[in-house]
């Protein structure tokens, strides 16, 4: 037994020098499309000034949950401008962003693939518990090796890591729509493809937004970690503060996280609930698809 020994990452490292020697312009294109949807979306939150976002977050947030929601979103984002940390909330607020849709890109397909087919299920499953389980760091080795210093690597380990909750809480989603309601709409000779877009997608929005909500809080959660292979942003100031021993650097960098991700939670919690603005637009989509159904039935 001394001698025994199962060489599964002399194997994993082998794969990987596969991959650079033979698909390194694949991923090339990945780290461009990846730093250009970065750069900008970074540009249109940078350029505007501090008090024009601020105020257009405010209306947002006034529309999305009332005017509490409002005021503390404004008080939060004045914070961050008072602990000279704007310039990095909107670094890491784009990073977020593009990670997040990314993963949810890959995460609501497979989520519904996994709803429609118990076989893809039970393969997805471990799959997901691997994701999940294995330390965030592991994956930045190969993304560092794939896409090199920079943001790139830090997108790719917040979408690897973020992903898993968009696919549990889609597939968790569809299966709970009551099965009667799903019947009625083939009885009534509806395709599939119908039934899962007018019956079963917007029954299970309430629980696919919470699998919106976990998605970016996880890749918040993954900022620090970005931070370590050349990201910058937040997590950047968070690195730095951890090396020099910078306790009001840390703190205030970690604040300012708290802060995007006390917003962005309350957001996508308004739009899961359908409340405020997004209850408007719900009704208004609902009356018009009524109003279409009726025309057909005549």
């Amino acid at each position: 037994m001394d001698n025994f020994r199962i060489p599964i990452g002399d194997v994993s490292e082998d794969a990987i020098d596969w991959i650079i020697a033979n698909l390194d312009g694949f991923f090339s294109v990945l780290r461009t499309i990846f730093i250009e949807m970065y750069d900008g979306l970074y540009l249109v939150l940078s350029t505007p000034s501090f008090a024009v976002v601020t105020i257009l977050i405010g209306l947002i947030a006034l529309l999305a949950r009332g005017w509490q929601f409002m005021l503390g979103a404004v008080l939060g984002l004045l914070v961050i401008v008072g602990v000279d940390q704007w310039e990095n909330a909107m670094s890491t607020l784009a990073l977020v962003i593009v990670a997040a849709f990314w993963a949810l890109l890959i995460a609501l397909p497979l989520g519904i693939w996994a709803a429609k087919s118990d076989g893809f299920s039970q393969v997805v499953r471990p799959v997901l518990d691997f994701l999940q389980t294995m330390p965030a760091f592991v994956y930045l080795i190969p993304a560092l090796m794939l896409f090199r210093v920079g943001v790139a690597p830090g997108i790719v380990a917040t979408i690897i890591f973020a992903l898993a909750p968009g696919v549990r809480f889609t597939e968790l989603g569809i299966r709970s729509v009551d099965s009667e309601v799903v019947e009625a709409g083939q009885a009534f000779g509806s395709s599939p493809g119908r039934i899962l877009r007018q019956i079963q997608l917007p029954l299970a929005l309430p629980t696919i937004m919470a699998g919106v909500n976990q998605v970016i809080m996880l890749s918040l959660s993954m900022v620090v970690i970005a931070g370590m292979v050349g990201a910058g942003g937040l997590g950047g100031d968070v690195i730095s503060s951890l090396s020099r021993l910078d306790t009001a650097l840390g703190v205030e960098a970690g604040l300012a996280v708290v802060i995007l991700a006390m917003i962005l939670d309350r957001l996508t919690n308004a739009f899961g609930r359908q409340s405020g603005l997004f209850a408007l637009f719900a009704k208004k989509r609902k009356a018009a698809r009524t109003a279409r159904e009726q025309q057909l039935a005549t």
